[in-house]
């Protein structure tokens, strides 16, 4: 004999027994604000979410001339499917004119991000200016263009450091080296 709890588990909410497919296509069908909530939700929704396939979806749905896109030459790497759409959903933030060039822009920012953020001691400014200048530069920006880009990721990823220790240790050092200028066309 099963209880009310029960019974009101598997009727009432039809999304327990839908298959992994089923619930990706949903997904995706939401907005990306709204999935980290969505993972929290079940264990077995956190999973979907950490796997690739989800991703590859995602990918497609939003972006499907991601996948036309090109290697590019350089020293930050492309990822997987959940770093490529990260980087396409940053990039629009940041510029965008064709999706190649877009997606570069957004791998960037996070190669930026997580130098600054993950790293004990990330490199001098002057290295990472140059890394992405160079980055830039290798997938066919003009110098200007190369270098009013990584303006604008310094600008993107010093507006959204988290505001703690770590952070205004960085950008003290940062401002101690004051090597690198950042370019800003008003």
């Amino acid at each position: 004999m099963t209880t009310d709890r029960e019974s009101e588990t598997s009727y009432e909410n039809p999304l327990v027994n839908l298959p992994d497919h089923l619930l990706v296509e949903i997904f995706i069908r939401v907005p990306v604000n709204d999935w980290a909530k969505l993972s929290c939700v079940k264990k077995h929704w956190a999973n979907l979410f950490k796997g690739e396939y989800l991703w590859q979806a995602a990918l497609a749905k939003t972006y499907p001339f991601a996948s036309l896109a090109k290697r590019w030459p350089g020293p930050i790497p492309r990822g997987l499917s959940k770093r490529r759409f990260t980087a396409l959903h940053v990039s629009r933030y940041i510029n965008s004119p064709d999706v190649e060039r877009n997606e570069i822009v957004g791998h960037t920012y996070l190669f930026l991000k997580e130098q600054l953020d993950i790293s004990t001691m990330p490199p001098p400014s002057t290295i990472l200016h140059g890394t992405i200048i160079d980055q830039f530069i290798a997938c066919g920006f003009p110098k200007d263009k190369a270098y009013e880009l990584a303006s604008l990721i310094w600008l993107a990823v010093i507006d959204n450091l988290e505001e703690n220790e770590k952070s205004f240790q960085v950008l003290k050092r940062l401002a101690l080296e004051g090597n690198v200028r950042i370019y800003f066309a008003v």
